[in-house]
């Protein structure tokens, strides 16, 4: 039973097979690049991320943004990160959203302040990503703060979290899932997948432990369009494993572009023959106008209307 009102549940729970994909705030006041881009991903997904001063760097906004994707006609998935605001500043948030028609919210950590601009800036994490669900779960369904108090209307909301199953110590991430399902998180978007077996192997555990059948997940997919990219990524991002052979493939590919869309789309291919996937994130950073031919070329178009 869908009980926020957000598409994006509507499609969980109709067992169709979810699309979401991610749009990063301006670095400033124009808003003309985020209806542009916001034209490129409506016809291709059901939901569209917006971050929250992703790796630590200063924009506009996610609950501006996400007001602003909604004016455009496509909904949003407003992200919150632990990292800028206490417990006041977070449920404040999370009223004025719920009042402006957003019903998505995902949970996070967020990146450490010295990986952005701002590096001398004081991190607050008075809240980690679990107790943020708790604190939104708690809104929910009780209409209560953190603090016990009752507020005023109701907050039907869809809440959600990210999920690594790459990062270190291995054996810990499903034991991490299952405290945020606890927690009363309802879909998780994975880190992007490029090592799909071990991508399945961790889905094996999931099953095992009836996550699946808890919170619906969506495995993180992003196409690679340089070589330099794809070697940054398994190089000097944490948590993302990237196999050699991707890094060959694109050494040796006349369209490295084309490559990294077909390596996608496999990659898009495999993850849905694993049991207790239930959708795809796709994070094309800078390339927002391929996700319309990447979601077509998958299988994956027309989006369903509910």
């Amino acid at each position: 039973m869908v009980k926020s009102g957000s598409n994006l549940e509507s499609v969980l729970e109709s067992g169709r097979f979810a699309v979401t994909a991610e749009l990063g705030p301006p670095k400033g006041t124009g808003v003309k690049a985020i209806y542009r881009k916001v034209e490129q991903l409506k016809p291709a997904v059901d939901a569209v991320n917006l971050t929250d001063n992703q790796t630590a760097i200063t924009r506009m906004c996610s609950l501006a943004t996400s007001a602003l994707v909604r004016q455009a006609g496509v909904e949003p998935v407003m992200q919150i990160t632990c990292r800028d605001r206490n417990r006041i500043g977070i449920q404040s948030d999370v009223l004025g959203a719920v009042a402006l028609g957003i019903r998505n919210i995902l949970c996070l950590s967020g990146d450490h302040q010295r990986f952005g601009n701002h590096p001398q800036a004081k991190n607050v994490y008075d809240l980690d990503s679990v107790q943020l669900i708790q604190t939104l779960s708690g809104m929910r369904d009780r209409k209560k703060f953190i603090s016990g108090d009752d507020f005023s209307g109701e907050a039907p909301l869809f809440i959600g979290a990210a999920a690594n199953p790459y990062a270190d110590p291995y054996e810990y991430r499903v034991v991490r899932l299952a405290k945020k399902a606890k927690a009363g998180v309802d879909f998780v978007q994975t880190q992007a997948v490029f090592d799909v077996a071990k991508f399945a192997h961790w889905m094996e555990s999931v099953c095992e432990r009836g996550l699946d059948k808890r919170v619906h997940i969506l495995a993180g997919v992003i196409p690679v369009k340089s070589v330099a990219m794809a070697r940054y990524m398994r190089d000097y991002v944490s948590g993302v494993s990237v196999p050699d052979e991707i890094i060959t493939r694109l050494e040796k590919a006349q369209d490295v572009k084309e490559e990294g869309v077909k390596i996608c789309l496999e990659i898009i291919e495999q993850v849905r023959d694993i049991p207790g996937v239930h959708g795809i994130h796709l994070m094309a950073v800078g390339w927002e106008d391929m996700v319309p031919t990447i979601v077509d070329r998958a299988g994956l178009l027309p989006r369903p209307l509910l």
